[in-house]
């Protein structure tokens, strides 16, 4: 007898005082964890995939087990859905990156835990869910290598939901070669960066039916050799794709002509800081700050759109970082920029030594809601000042006069790319907690 599964990526709530969930009528980015999770059931499950952000969840349908997957954003909201659904008497599981580090405060809001990657537990799960005999809690061995991975089952999903030239999300490896002391991608992935065999990939791209990709992995470029043979075997398809790499990558021109061709459209690069005793704070000393201008003309020479990130409170830092930032992506002309404020991640090294100095505020709070919301006592000024700091340099830079001083005439997909990203983030900028966008790359 077939049994029915009911498979959530929950939204979240606006804010700690406004508990509505965020909506939206359409979304850029098709999300992968969907249709990958369905693609790991086993054939007499009747699947259902809910991306909450775009329907309501269906409280009063007939479902036999309800799996939600969760990020720290979404955690509050995966919770009161996951508790509606056990007190109509259906069992939950949970999984996703949320419960890696906070599967106990998980477990107090379902049937069974999922740590970690999922192809080693989820039919287990399913199978001890249908017999009843569920355990509290499933811990995943990292997978030894990504061969063999199943294609996402886009067919359950209504694409009409997303918009007309959406963008497939495409993972190509996992976990990050790098130890920067703020990150927990390589505690979440793996210790070992991994990668995908590259005609399997291509096979799921082609799967896409589309030429707009997002490879989202940690670090497309961890292993060049790797990314080389995959930009290669992508050129005859004519794509138009984003990725995220370090920034080392963007001054090797053999690697960027590769990625020319191949049809780049967009990379996110982790610049995090212009001072290079911050960069070596954060263990980040590949970044190479003196390269900085060559990497950044090299990325106009080729007409790639791409936007960088930055982190904002590291110890040694002064609060002038903010204006000399933004004067160094005004002076470089930086299409697009992310402003964050460091944040102790649960599990990671500088969570540990933030709170041995007793800086955080409230760890129960962190990543909790969206925006840009200081969760430590930062080296200068104060929490609301570090808050109205990022948002003024969200709204300089965003501002109409800034992006027709910085942005290119939108006669080419690159920048006609950066357009649209500038004036989602200048939305978002003119709120009271700015907060960055990934779903328009």
């Amino acid at each position: 007898m077939s049994h029915k599964l009911l498979i959530i990526q929950p939204s979240y709530y606006r804010s700690k005082a406004d508990r509505t969930v965020f909506k939206s009528r359409r979304r850029s980015v098709v999300p992968l964890t969907l249709p990958y999770l369905a693609a790991l059931t086993p054939a007499d499950w009747n699947v259902t995939l809910l991306d909450e952000q775009l329907n309501p969840v269906p409280f009063d349908g007939r479902f036999d087990l309800v799996a939600i997957s969760s990020s720290t954003l979404n955690s509050f909201r995966a919770y009161d859905i996951a508790d509606e659904f056990r007190q109509r008497g259906v069992s939950v599981i949970l999984g996703g990156p949320h419960t890696f580090f906070h599967a106990d405060e998980a477990g107090e809001h379902c049937d069974a835990v999922g740590v970690g990657e999922g192809e080693s537990i989820w039919r287990r799960m399913l199978e001890d869910a249908r017999g009843g005999r569920l355990n509290r809690l499933y811990r995943a061995d990292p997978l030894p290598d990504l061969a063999g991975l199943p294609l996402p089952r886009y067919d359950l999903l209504d694409l009409r939901r997303y918009r007309p030239f959406r963008t497939f999300a495409v993972t190509s490896s996992r976990g990050c070669p790098f130890r920067c002391e703020f990150c927990s991608e390589r505690f979440l992935l793996g210790e070992n960066y991994r990668c995908r065999p590259v005609p399997e990939v291509i096979a799921e791209i082609r799967r896409c039916r589309s030429r707009s990709i997002f490879f989202g992995d940690s670090n497309f470029g961890g292993k060049r050799s790797h990314a080389m043979e995959l930009m290669e075997a992508m050129i005859p398809l004519r794509l138009r794709w984003s990725a995220l790499w370090s920034s080392y990558l963007c001054n090797d021109a053999p690697f960027m002509d590769l990625a020319q061709r191949s049809g780049l459209l967009h990379v996110n690069i982790g610049l995090e800081s212009i001072n290079p005793d911050t960069l070596a704070g954060m263990n980040k000393t590949f970044n190479k700050t003196n390269r900085y201008d060559e990497m950044l003309a090299g990325l106009r020479r080729r007409g790639i759109s791409y936007s960088l990130n930055f982190i904002f409170g590291w110890d040694g830092e002064t609060e002038s970082a903010f204006d000399t930032t933004l004067k160094f992506l005004q002076e470089h002309k930086a299409p697009v920029a992310y402003f964050n404020i460091l944040t102790p991640v649960k599990g990671t090294p500088l969570y540990d030594r933030i709170r041995s100095e007793g800086r955080i505020l409230n760890d129960q709070e962190i990543d909790r809601w969206p925006g840009q919301i200081c969760h430590i006592r930062p080296p200068y000024g104060t929490p609301g000042s570090m808050e109205n700091d990022i948002r003024r340099l969200y709204r300089d830079f965003y501002s109409l006069p800034s992006m027709v001083s910085r942005l290119p005439l939108p006669f080419t997909q690159a920048s006609i790319a950066s357009w649209v990203i500038n004036f989602s983030q200048r939305r978002m900028a003119r709120t009271e907690q700015p907060n960055n966008n990934f779903d328009n790359y």
